[in-house]
Parts: C-alpha cells; structure tokens; sequence
C-alpha cells in the first residue's frame, strides 16, 4: 500500500496524509451485491439519542461480503480491487467458474486474475480458504471462523491477522493481533494472507469536516463540561478531572470489564497483556 502526502496549499491539505489507493482497480461496485444502508444518526427505534457524537456524513450502501466462503473446490477468479466505505479494508471481487461473483476481503499481495479457492484439500497460497487442521505452522490466517460454518469472525480489520503456533487435538492455538493466545476448533475455516491497507492507520484526516463527511461529530471532553453533566467536570481553570471514567461513571482504566466464568475463558491460554484469563 502507499500513503499519499499532500501539498500545503490550504489548511486542510497541511496535516493530511491520505491513501493513494494504489491497489484499487474501479471505482464502480458490482450493483448485485450492493444492499441499501439507512442511517440512524445514533436514534434507536423510539427515535431517542442512544449514541452521541454521530449524525451527517455521506451517503453509502453496504457491499455483501462472503465471510464463509462455502463454495468449496471450486475456482474463483479475482475481478477487481474496490474500496469499502464500509470497513479498513480493501475488499475483491471473485467470479466463479459457475458464474456467481461475490465480494471477499482482499488480502495483501491479491492481483486481478488470480485464482482462488476454498476446500479442504486445497493449497495454503494467499486468497485461499480452508481448515485449520489443514494449514501448515506459522501461517499468517484472517478472516478466522469461531464456530464452524458460522462465518469469518476474527482478524479481518485492515493490516490485522493471526498466527498459526501449533495444533492440539481438537483445538488450533493462535497468536492473535492483539497480541492474546487462544484456541480455535481446529475444523474451523480461515483465510491464508494478511488483509490489506495495512498503513490505514498511518492516515491522517488533516482536517475536522473529513471527519463530518464520515458521520462523525465533534466530540466533547468529560473534563470540559460541569459536574451535572459528567464526573470528571467542573472545577476552578484546569484543576479538574480525576480518574478517568465514562459519563455513568465507568472507571475507564483498570477496571476488569470481562465477565468471570466467561465461556470462551478456557480457550483463551494468555490474554493481551500477559496474564493467564480468570476462571
């Protein structure tokens, strides 16, 4: 991927550091798979305010995406490199031998006119998707079931994926992006690569209204406000604050905020920051 480093020719274009969008191939998304997105502002069904800071931004429809990939051996030739206004990353559009075209996650190093495939018995190449148990140590995997047959749930955000580490009986253990080691049913489907757009975190807005255009409004510092309108407000100049927390009252650091006796506990072996999960 290449970032884009632009001109100071108005204060917007000063600080901003955009994508080049180099790997993109149309600008023109396959109509089929396209579904309507209507946007709440952050209104529930009652029409009330239940998530401030969102409203405005451009209009978008959301691009259907195969997270299962359950056309198994059959072939897929890779049609285009699109953008996603709708995720980090970039995503591929494969047309199958059967004719159907369908929207994937595009991987990192993905070309227009490759082929890829899904089944069990398939090679671990980039694009391909198949069994854990299948896989061969140390391969970089996304798009990572958690259930089988339920659909890529793991390690598809921009630049993210998993490591292979070793295999148990029944279990595949994994490094995941956050750092956390975990295992995941080894008959579990994953998709070999790293996902694109890698540096999507290295853009920078360059300006407050980019931020409006994505549905995004300014957002208000708890210390900033009174103290009727949240704990850390109020206070004579800067001497306010204390320790941070949300607008209820939430502490925001420290705090353990999952539940014990999770389920999911004892598949997970070390958390992200080095301890073992509690029971």
């Amino acid at each position: 991927m290449a970032l884009r480093k632009y001109k100071p020719i108005t204060a917007g274009t000063r600080w901003r550091i955009g994508n080049a969008y180099a790997e993109i191939t149309t600008n023109e998304p396959e109509k089929s798979l396209l579904e309507p997105m209507p946007r709440t502002a952050g209104r529930n069904v009652q029409g009330h305010r239940s998530m401030r800071y969102k409203g405005g931004g451009h209009k978008k429809k959301y691009r259907v995406i195969d997270f299962k990939r359950n056309k198994k051996d059959l072939q897929a030739k890779v049609s285009t490199i699109e953008y996603d206004p709708n995720r980090s990353a970039f995503i591929a559009l494969v047309e199958y031998t059967d004719g159907e075209k369908r929207y994937i996650i595009a991987p990192q190093g993905l070309q227009v006119g490759i082929t890829i495939t899904s089944g069990d018995s398939v090679a671990p190449e980039i694009g391909n998707a198949l069994q854990l148990k299948n896989m061969p140590l140390g391969t970089n995997v996304h798009n990572i079931e958690m259930q089988p047959e339920q659909g890529g749930k793991l390690a598809r955000s921009a630049g993210s994926s998993a490591q292979l580490t070793s295999k148990e009986e029944k279990y595949a253990v994994l490094k995941m992006p956050s750092g956390e080691i975990r295992r995941v049913l080894i008959n579990c489907y994953a998709t070999v690569g790293v996902v694109s757009n890698s540096d999507h975190s290295l853009q920078t807005m360059g300006k407050a209204g980019r931020n409006r255009w994505r549905g995004i409004r300014p957002r208000v510092r708890g210390v900033a406000m009174n103290p009727v309108d949240h704990p850390m407000g109020g206070g004579e100049g800067k001497a306010s604050g204390g320790h941070p927390r949300s607008r209820t009252g939430k502490y925001a650091k420290g705090q353990i905020t999952r539940k014990r006796g999770k389920a999911s506990n004892k598949l997970i072996l070390q958390r992200k920051n080095g301890r073992k999960p509690s029971k």
